[in-house]
């Protein structure tokens, strides 16, 4: 479950990146990209370390 959570945010995060600039009519989100990115990180963390 841990890991389903870990992919959807990269893949949000990777859109939030890279989908301005691959699709014009697609709104950038500024800080959120890094918001997801950090979550994820943490959360790949913790699983790493067998905390969650």
């Amino acid at each position: 479950m841990l890991t389903w959570i870990i992919v959807i945010l990269v893949v949000l995060w990777a859109l939030g990146y890279f989908g301005p600039n691959v699709f014009s009519g697609f709104p950038k989100t500024g800080n959120v990209i890094h918001t997801l990115l950090v979550i994820a990180l943490i959360l790949l963390i913790l699983r790493l370390l067998g905390i969650a």
